[in-house]
């Protein structure tokens, strides 16, 4: 398994290109980026649909869709559902705990602004990797020692279930602990005015941002 797309991929959250309407001298880009934000990872409704004029239906989708495009890495897995459901409640904690501070946005001559956004990333991937390293290795001594002394082989889909699940436990008990955070780092995300006063963030943007939320230099 690609460890770097198996684990951390897939904790990466889609951004689509968010887009508001409004006229630049009453526009508040950082409340807009915070908004975006929210609803993005923390489910949090309420400025998205006030700056967006999005039902809530609309807002709350952001974040399931979200959720759910995560989920669809799983799918090729044929994990069972009990253990898709706990990965599922898992990836929600972690993007609720995601850490970010928006500052203040700064305006262009075009009417463009440019908002810089402070990324703690969670650590607890990282703090626990050793961890679930030496648990898989004696599960897989385990399972040659059984074999051994005649006890059946387990497809291979068993074991990478039963690898997901200690992986599982692990992160649980990790987070149920408490929430790690690593030094904060910056990205400058741009509110780009197009069309009609269309604001968008670009996607490239969020991305950065994105892949900083999770600390990942174990790989």
């Amino acid at each position: 398994m690609n460890k770097k797309r198996g684990i951390v991929s897939i904790l990466i959250l889609s951004m689509a290109v968010m887009m508001l309407s409004g006229c630049a001298r009453k526009f508040d880009a950082s409340g807009y980026t915070k908004a975006v934000l929210d609803v993005c990872y923390k489910g949090e409704t309420e400025q998205y649909m006030k700056l967006t004029n999005s039902s809530k239906e609309e807002a709350e989708a952001v974040f399931s869709d979200n959720m759910e495009q995560i989920m669809e890495e799983f799918a090729a897995l044929n994990l069972s559902e009990e253990l898709q459901a706990s990965y599922k409640e898992f990836f929600e904690d972690l993007a609720k705990n995601v850490k970010y501070t928006v500052g203040e946005a700064v305006p262009d001559k075009k009417g463009n602004f440019t908002v810089d956004v402070s990324v703690e990333p969670i650590t607890n991937l990282q703090d626990t990797y050793e961890e679930f390293m030496t648990k898989t290795e004696e599960y897989t001594t385990q399972v040659s020692n059984d074999i051994i002394n005649g006890g059946e082989t387990p497809s291979e889909q068993e074991m990478q279930n039963k690898v997901f699940e200690i992986y599982y436990n692990i992160l649980r008990t990790s987070i149920d602990a408490g929430i790690n955070y690593g030094e904060a780092q910056t990205v400058t995300m741009h509110v780009n005015k197009g069309n009609n006063n269309v604001y968008e963030i670009p996607e490239a943007d969020l991305t950065a941002l994105d892949e900083l939320t999770i600390a990942a230099d174990i790989f």
